[in-house]
């Protein structure tokens, strides 16, 4: 009887154990058994748990590399066309108020640095394809003579009649104006005419009064290095051509505007020597 409330009792520790989550063995009440001993079942981690530093780790992505910045096109020293085009763009958009001359100089600099920073790009004053694309919207395409407004524009080929002698060969069409000896160029520089009001003469003519330090008496203008070719008309330097271009105009003379270049010519041209004026 006593053997039986024994494990009935032993019965219900294991139930009350299987209930508590632990592990049960049975007493020494019983013979040959070990003693009974519990110990904790494992439990399992709570769901905020952190997981072990080696189990958490991710993939780490690798960074993004930089973009690649803009190619620069242009920038301070170049020279041509294209830095022609570029400065007479900027001088649709005011920023850069001095004629087209085809070299990327200080002005230039200065002028894309202003452009940029007003665009929020990175003044840097190198015209990069940004800058470039920027400028290329907000402009369009310049005419010939926006490129060439203060001169530097290739000269036209000579007229026939301009092949032999000592000739002071003038093109209305490149603005030029060649001094040639025997169908050779000596030299070549800019010039510019007359307004449609007072046009000057086409033809041929020839040197028949020169002066140094000449004065128009009918505009009251200085006229240096004055060659006369036809009536009050000259060859002679102009200091309003060197600082406007083509935005302005004589009043029929032929305009030089660079004054070394005409002191030059005027040393060597003597009186009697052959004007042609042409389109």
């Amino acid at each position: 009887m006593r053997t039986t409330a024994v494990w009935r009792s032993v019965a219900a520790m294991a139930a009350l154990a299987a209930v508590s989550g632990c592990t049960v063995q049975v007493t020494g009440t019983a013979p040959g058994k070990a003693p009974a001993r519990t110990s904790p079942a494992p439990s399992r981690a709570p769901d905020d748990a952190k997981p072990s530093a080696k189990s958490s780790a991710e993939p780490t992505k690798p960074a993004e590399p930089p973009a690649p910045a803009p190619e620069v096109l242009w920038s301070r020293g170049d020279r041509g066309k294209d830095v022609r085009e570029l400065q007479a763009r900027l001088r649709q958009v005011l920023w850069l108020f001095e004629g087209p001359t085809g070299t990327y100089d200080t002005p230039t600099v200065t002028a894309v640095k202003g452009f940029q920073g007003k665009r929020g790009l990175p003044q840097t004053g190198k015209t990069d394809s940004v800058t470039w694309q920027r400028l290329l919207k907000m402009t369009r395409e310049p005419g010939k003579w926006e490129l060439y407004a203060s001169g530097g524009q290739p000269a036209a080929k000579p007229d026939p009649r301009c092949m032999t002698g000592r000739v002071l060969c003038v093109s209305k069409t490149s603005r030029t104006l060649r001094w040639m000896i025997d169908g050779r160029t000596v030299s070549t520089m800019d010039v510019r005419f007359g307004s449609q009001y007072t046009p000057t003469r086409e033809g041929v003519f020839s040197v028949y009064f020169k002066s140094r330090h000449h004065v128009s008496t009918l505009y009251d203008s200085p006229m240096p290095y004055a060659m006369f070719f036809s009536g009050g008309q000259a060859v002679h330097y102009s200091s309003d051509f060197a600082a406007t271009g083509y935005y302005g105009a004589s009043h029929g003379c032929v305009n030089v505007r660079d004054e070394g270049k005409i002191a030059a010519l005027f040393s060597q041209v003597r009186n009697g020597d052959k004007v042609v004026v042409y389109w």
